[in-house]
């Protein structure tokens, strides 16, 4: 029996935060600025940053966009570092893969990454650190991606409200097929954070991303647990997909009925008949995640400039 399937898209998602953005900007007559560097070839990193580009003019955020050799990025990003009037970096990864691209992003300085893909910002999330000072005056930068799937889970009601923050997935499934460093992963331990069981799935195999017992506020654990994908995707409420390649999709046969899907890779992972089973659908999440970025940015230029008034 088929259920009656709802299609979400990243648009009507964003809407409020582009609102939002719109309006401090104006109200406050501010310029945040942001530098994109572009040191690859790829077509969707140029799609990303002309995407950006369109974005940040909408909203009154100043966009430039950086291309430069590979080799120079590093001395670029320091250089971008020490801008006054830079407020926010962000690279258009991949760069050369692997672990020079993870020492690139720790190259970004904490109050300038947009992105929160440095060290400080990755160690945060997976130990559900979520200020980045003592006194709890700055909330920490979250990766623009997972920070977008969790809106959209809030947007569509996954998130408990009735529960304290930081309890609110408490009693959810999820499955997330994908575990790269700068999505998948730290998404499954945002999601773990918040209180959901959480598959994580990769071609190396199946880790569950747990908090333990009760609605004690603390950082996930991970285990590795011989299973497959045919076995946790039934018992998931929620399956987010992010395979970077339109050969992947996820068999529609293998979803509980009723479950919420979302898609945030590039390519379609989910099947033609995603709908026969799901009762949402959230086919992209590109909108929301530069949203994100905005908001990210709007957030570090307030640091900045408070930082500055202190120290006078």
């Amino acid at each position: 029996m088929s259920v009656s399937c709802k299609t979400i898209l990243a648009s009507k998602v964003s809407a409020s935060f582009r609102e939002q953005m719109k309006k401090d900007i104006k109200e406050r007559n501010i310029c945040p600025k942001l530098v994109g560097f572009l040191a690859n070839e790829d077509p969707a990193a140029k799609k990303y940053a002309e995407w950006t580009a369109k974005t940040c003019a909408e909203t009154g955020v100043a966009f430039e966009l950086r291309k430069v050799d590979k080799q120079d990025l590093e001395e670029k990003i320091t250089e971008a570092n020490e801008e006054k009037e830079v407020n926010g970096i962000m690279v258009y990864y991949p760069v050369f893969g692997g672990k020079q691209d993870l020492y690139l992003q720790s190259c970004v300085s904490t109050l300038k990454d947009v992105e929160g893909l440095c060290h400080k910002f990755v160690y945060n999330v997976y130990h559900n650190v979520r200020y980045m000072d003592e006194t709890e005056t700055m909330k920490c930068i979250i990766p623009c991606t997972p920070l977008a799937c969790v809106k959209i889970l809030e947007f569509i009601g996954v998130y408990n409200t009735v529960l304290p923050y930081g309890n609110r997935l408490y009693g959810r499934t999820i499955t997330v097929v994908n575990r790269s460093e700068i999505v998948g992963r730290p998404l499954a331990a945002m999601l773990a954070n918040d209180g959901a069981k959480v598959y994580s799935v990769d071609v190396n195999g199946i880790q569950v991303f747990t908090r333990g017992s009760g609605l004690k506020l603390t950082a996930h654990k991970v285990e590795d647990i011989d299973a497959k994908v045919e076995d946790v995707v039934p018992l998931s409420d929620v399956v987010i997909t992010g395979v970077p390649t339109p050969h992947y999709k996820m068999p529609t046969s293998l979803l509980k009925e009723g479950v919420i899907a979302i898609n945030f890779s590039s390519s379609a992972n989910f099947e033609d008949d995603i709908k026969s089973k799901a009762s949402i659908f959230v086919p992209s999440v590109g909108k929301v995640t530069v949203a994100m970025l905005e908001r990210n940015l709007l957030r570090l230029h307030d640091y900045q400039n408070n930082l500055l008034e202190q120290s006078k």
